[in-house]
């Protein structure tokens, strides 16, 4: 099988327009998948507490798993969600901080962020904050944030360096990453992970367990811990990230 490579920014339009095009469709009512629906920590399945949400938000579920549970948010603290779109995990985190903490969003597709603005008003959420901009380059301040979530997003970014440097930047010290993601078994190649998937997928520029690992910790972080939760393809498996800003 011949496997076409795209370039980044072939990669970075790929995906905005497949997001936007799944924001149309939940939009328009429609039912949207990203991924194997029935897999046990996949989309909506992976969260109990979801059901009282908009109806919406639920239906733009397209993750791998739970982060929110995975970053065990604590009252008043600011949690940054990387690639929130259609709203979710960023409702869901405002609950656990309270009102006296703050949950943003960050997303680079106006189709999901007009679609997560929707659902927050819909919930009644206060303390959400949604913000365009690329995960590469978090448009907030230094040592702004407390925990940074992430769905299945990360993977899909063509400078993973520039997203841990960033996620590091905007960290406070002792801050915390609670991410769920896309990984591939060490011994596949670039290739053969293409071979798997588009790469304006969550399959394909899925990185290895250890270049995983090896980014986080050239950021800087410590207590960096990859465990495996599902396989998702062959050798491919969604994971739970987690890892500490010293």
């Amino acid at each position: 099988m011949t496997v076409v490579s795209m370039s980044r920014d072939e990669i970075r339009a790929a995906v905005a327009a497949r997001y936007a095009g799944l924001a149309r469709a939940v939009q328009a009512g429609q039912a949207v998948t990203d991924g194997d629906p029935d897999a046990p920590a996949c989309g909506a399945l992976a969260y109990p507490d979801a059901a009282d949400l908009p109806e919406a938000a639920v239906r733009a579920s397209l993750g791998c798993g739970n982060p929110v549970a995975v970053a065990d948010l604590r009252p008043g603290e600011t949690v940054l969600d990387l690639g929130s779109g259609g709203g979710m995990d960023v409702l869901l985190s405002a609950r656990r901080v309270g009102p006296a903490g703050k949950a943003y969003g960050l997303d680079m597709t106006e189709e999901m962020l007009d679609l997560a603005r929707a659902n927050a008003s819909a919930a009644g959420a206060g303390n959400v904050e949604f913000l365009r901009g690329q995960i590469e380059a978090i448009p907030l301040p230094d040592a702004s944030v407390d925990v940074i979530i992430s769905n299945c997003v990360i993977n899909l970014s063509t400078d993973r360096p520039a997203v841990f440097a960033e996620s590091f930047r905007v960290l406070r010290s002792g801050g915390r990453l609670g991410i769920s993601d896309i990984l591939a078994e060490d011994h596949l190649t670039a290739a053969q992970r293409r071979e798997r998937g588009t790469e304006a997928g969550c399959i394909a520029g899925a990185p290895s367990v250890t270049e995983y690992r090896a980014g986080l910790t050239r950021a800087g972080f410590t207590g960096v811990t990859i465990a495996p939760t599902h396989q998702v393809g062959d050798g491919i498996h969604s994971a739970i990230i987690r890892a500490v800003k010293p």
